[in-house]
């Protein structure tokens, strides 16, 4: 078995693995949220994510979505990381500290050593339901999309997967994108890429992050490239609308082509990296999630890589969504006879697994 089947049947066990564990997941209908307009809602809380919280209740099918902005109180016996506008992460049980109406609404999270640290609600980005079993902080998503046309007999798919896992400080990520096109009288392309982080937040508003990159793409004739780096990150803008992340490192990059010989300089590179995220949220209704990094190579002066991945995500209804997808890989200076890029596009739906 060669290696990039290798890295596709372990990606898609472990994907299926972490998948069946989060399904397991269960617990009473027991948190209490209070509107606004003094409605009472009790059930179980997933998360908090892009202003909205996630409530699973007993008679709905599915989850609900609820305008974060317009909750006035909030208690759970459960245990939740809870992310502030200014990078602090806490975890514990949830109440709402008492006051007058004129005054912000607080949230008192008590942690396990009993301390307890109460917040704004505005100043909370995202809550994320944890537990001290480890199947049950897992938390992803699926993507699928399929086209086919009989007229030039072309077909198109696309497959992701992103599984995460968060603690009090820290959390990792796997990611994994496949696509394949092809149609009559031309090759078939493919490619495949496997991504891995891990981030520790520092204080305030930094983190630092290590991350690992497995690419092959038919186009610009890569086997395998192993990407690994890490560096300082910060958050520029951390609201329930509004996520910007910068990184600053170093990686080292192995690429290994098809077909023709290639100057050992190609396949090993030492490079600068600088990273971003962007994600833009809307209530009830759509993301952006924008990510690129730009690696300026430092042992081959002059050449240059940069990737990014974009996805559009509208919530059709309960965790289903359809996505619009973009993907883009460049090399200023390739091997000769090899392709500088490779990018494309495709649409498809999103089903979210776990708190997320």
């Amino acid at each position: 078995m060669n290696n990039r089947s290798s890295i596709k049947s372990k990606v898609v066990l472990f994907s299926c693995a972490l998948l069946t564990a989060t399904c397991l997941f269960a617990r009473e209908s027991a948190d209490v949220i209070v509107m606004k307009n003094g409605d009472h809602i009790t059930g179980k809380i997933k998360s908090l994510n892009s202003g909205a919280l996630s409530v699973s209740l007993d008679y709905v099918d599915g989850t609900i979505s609820v305008d974060w902005s317009k909750v006035t109180r909030v208690d759970s016996n459960q245990l939740f990381v809870v992310l502030t506008q200014s990078g602090s992460s806490y975890e514990g049980t949830l109440v709402t500290s008492n006051g007058t109406p004129d005054q912000a609404v607080k949230i008192q999270v008590t942690q396990a050593t009993g301390n307890k640290v109460e917040i704004e609600r505005s100043k909370i980005v995202r809550m994320t339901q944890t537990s001290e079993k480890i199947h049950e902080r897992f938390s992803g998503e699926l993507d699928l999309g399929v086209i086919h046309s009989k007229g030039n007999q072309a077909t198109q798919y696309n497959f992701g997967t992103d599984v995460q896992y968060l603690r009090e400080r820290w959390g990792a990520e796997a990611t994994y994108n496949s696509s394949l096109s092809s149609n009559s009288g031309s090759t078939t392309s493919t490619r495949n890429q496997l991504g891995l982080t891990d981030y520790h937040l520092v204080k305030r508003n930094y983190f630092y992050e290590s991350l690992g990159s497995f690419l092959q793409s038919s186009v610009q004739g890569i086997r395998l490239q192993t990407t690994l780096g890490g560096g300082l990150g910060y958050f520029f803008k951390n609201t329930n609308r509004t996520r910007i992340a910068v990184l600053g490192g170093l990686a080292w990059q192995n690429t290994d082509y098809t077909g023709s010989v290639v100057p050992q300089t190609a396949h090993n590179v030492a490079a600068a990296l600088v990273a971003t995220e962007i994600k833009l949220f809307m209530f009830k209704k759509t993301n952006l999630d924008v990510t690129a990094a730009l690696l300026p190579a430092l042992s081959d002066p002059g050449r240059v890589r940069f990737n990014t991945n974009a996805s559009y995500y509208l919530k059709l209804f309960g965790n289903l969504s359809w996505n619009l997808s973009f993907y883009g890989n460049w090399d200023n200076q390739p091997p000769p006879g090899f392709s500088g890029s490779d990018y494309g596009s495709s649409s498809g739906l999103t089903w979210t697994f776990g708190n997320r």
